[in-house]
């Protein structure tokens, strides 16, 4: 099972822009490679950063909606939201190294 929770169009304000904790978001599709290859990175840190970061993933053909508001062009995207707004965004791969790098200053 995953660490990382899945997330709709209808829960992701609740689940996402309201949180206490920063939230990352996997913009995701299962045909996706690139996100295949993300996703065990994703459930690592997940697991690993629970006391001070959520992760979740939003499919983007099962949920256009919030993919279109958030301007997500390619996949995977990750967008970190703090207190409710878009604080960083990457797009593609990246090693498990690189990412917690990337997200470690916004915990």
């Amino acid at each position: 099972m995953s660490n990382a929770n899945p997330v709709t169009d209808a829960t992701f304000d609740q689940e996402v822009l309201q949180s206490e904790k920063p939230v990352l978001v996997d913009f995701w599709a299962s045909w996706c490679s690139p996100c295949k290859m993300i996703a065990p990175i994703l459930d690592q840190v997940a697991a690993e950063k629970s006391d001070k970061l959520k992760v979740v993933k939003l499919n983007v053909d099962e949920n256009p909606g919030k993919a279109t508001e958030f301007g997500v062009m390619s996949i995977p995207t990750l967008i970190l939201f703090k207190g409710g707004k878009a604080a960083e965004r990457f797009v593609g791969y990246m090693p498990k190294s690189q990412l917690e790098r990337q997200i470690e200053p916004h915990l």
